[in-house]
């Protein structure tokens, strides 16, 4: 019984080893988003976040971002907030996309990250958003009350800050919006020009 075993023993120790293939990694993809105050250019986090950066991306590669405008202006008294954009144009609009929670994804609602807004989690559709300071607040609370998801974080801003809280700081109308966003409202609101996939250097 001994010899058999170890013959296989030997047989097993003769095969060539079965080279592991590392797991493919989808390289960052950065967009420029061409704004009237400038540009600022974001990188995307397919990684961790493959659902809601594949959702910007088919709104970029269709051109349905062009033409819509920053128009919300969250201040809040720590120095932090949210500025918002959006395609609102039903016949622009893709269905409606699952919900990536930060709680999943390990990202974060810190400063100049992109995010996707919504209503109930899994509504997400042409919104979204760009963080000024500490907003972890809107990072999911997993056993929390109530609508604990927070919201998809999906990507970064890598250049453009400046012109990101220059949209922020611009005035804002007391009167506009309802709800939560009531006084949030930019007035003027910011024209995106062009979002576009941007060209790596050479």
């Amino acid at each position: 019984m001994i010899r058999p075993l170890l013959a296989l023993f030997l047989t097993l120790m003769a095969l060539p080893a079965v080279a592991q293939q590392p797991a493919v990694v989808p390289p960052p993809v950065r967009v420029t988003i061409t704004t009237a105050d400038g540009p600022i250019v974001a990188e995307l986090d397919a990684v961790h976040a493959p659902v809601s950066t594949a959702n910007f991306l088919r709104y970029v590669d269709a051109k349905r971002f062009d033409g819509i405008t920053f128009f919300r202006s969250m201040k809040l008294p720590w120095n932090a907030g949210i500025i918002q954009a959006g395609q609102h144009d039903a016949k622009k609009l893709y269905p409606a996309i699952a919900h990536e929670p930060t709680s999943t994804s390990g990202l974060s609602h810190v400063e100049g990250m992109l995010s996707m807004a919504r209503r109930e989690p899994g509504t997400a559709q042409g919104d979204w958003s760009i963080t000024i300071g500490d907003m972890t607040g809107l990072d999911a609370k997993p056993g929390g009350p109530g609508d604990n998801a927070g919201y998809a974080v999906f990507g970064r801003i890598v250049e453009g800050m400046d012109v990101v809280r220059r949209i922020w700081s611009a005035p804002t109308d007391p009167n506009a919006g309802e709800g939560a966003m009531k006084g949030q409202m930019l007035r003027p609101p910011v024209r995106i020009l062009t979002i576009r996939r941007a060209v790596p250097a050479e």
